[in-house]
């Protein structure tokens, strides 16, 4: 049973303990509220909320209860309409393996066929990742969607499988298109450091005012808070280790630059010692 806040969530001030950027709280928000997760849905595949009549969860999870290693991984799948298969993401922290872990999310969705069943069957699948960090540093950009393309002529090869990468990080590069949908009001919201800023955020929209209220609520709860500081301190580990690989190749490139020089400098006193000598001997 969730602890209830003591304050009402129009009251609420100062900081979030933990915001939507920490992936069990976004888990936890997102399982519980189906109107934040409607609209969430809605505006990254340019639906009307209306038009969603459903969004299952396919793999929930006792809040508050202890998880182990095996249990991190903390996406959220669902069925939209009983018809396309999507799978929704936090990722705190860059572990190296993004691209490979969201196609092997989204390759899994997809293959839900029984044995025998018609290829036709196959329902669309649609992995959404929301990332705390630039995934491409040589093409950032705000919200990027990915698809089977013909490299030569771009066409479509299918449109039943897309990848869905919006990064927090780069909210500022949000397009027209993204801003006509919130995509960049979610993205706000999900980074909001304070709770006068979630609900100036939320307030004129039902379904963030749902997503704020959820986080709300669930914050005031001891086992909740407990699993998203866990993950918190995960991922700081994760950023630590991330910092000390950077700077031990930072020194090593440094190194080996420093070396190139002295091998430089080597070759060039060869070579003069080698001009002296000839001129001696002539």
């Amino acid at each position: 049973m969730i602890n209830k806040p003591t304050v009402p969530y129009e009251q609420a001030t100062g900081s979030p303990k933990h915001g939507l950027t920490n992936d069990y709280m976004f888990r936890a928000v997102f399982q519980e509220n189906e109107l934040a997760r409607k609209g969430l849905i809605a505006a990254v595949l340019h639906m009307n909320p209306n038009d969603i009549c459903e969004v299952k969860i396919l793999n929930p999870i006792e809040l508050g209860a202890h998880i182990d290693n095996k249990d991190f991984i903390l996406d959220i799948r669902v069925v939209l309409n009983n018809n396309h298969l999507i799978n929704l993401e936090m990722q705190m922290a860059d572990q190296k393996n993004w691209q490979d872990r969201s196609l092997s999310y989204l390759c899994r969705s997809f293959d839900q066929l029984y044995k025998g069943e018609d290829y036709s069957k196959a329902k669309p699948a649609t992995h959404i990742g929301f990332l705390n960090f630039v995934p491409f540093p040589e093409w950032p950009e705000f919200n990027g969607c990915y698809k089977l393309l013909n490299v030569k002529n771009h066409g479509l090869y299918s449109d039943k499988l897309s990848l869905h990468v919006i990064d927090l990080t780069h909210i500022e590069l949000a397009t027209e298109e993204d801003k006509d949908w919130k995509i960049d009001y979610w993205a706000r919201l999900f980074t909001a450091t304070t709770w006068e800023e979630v609900k100036m955020i939320a307030e004129n929209d039902i379904h963030m005012k749902e997503a704020a209220k959820e986080m709300y609520v669930l914050s005031a709860d001891e086992m909740i808070e407990e699993r998203c500081r866990a993950r918190d301190d995960y991922y700081r580990t994760i950023r630590t280790y991330n910092k000390t690989i950077q700077d031990l190749e930072e020194a090593n490139e440094t190194l080996l630059s420093e070396n190139q020089t002295l091998l430089s400098e080597n070759e060039a006193l060869l070579k003069r010692i080698a001009e002296l000598e000839s001129q001696t001997q002539s």
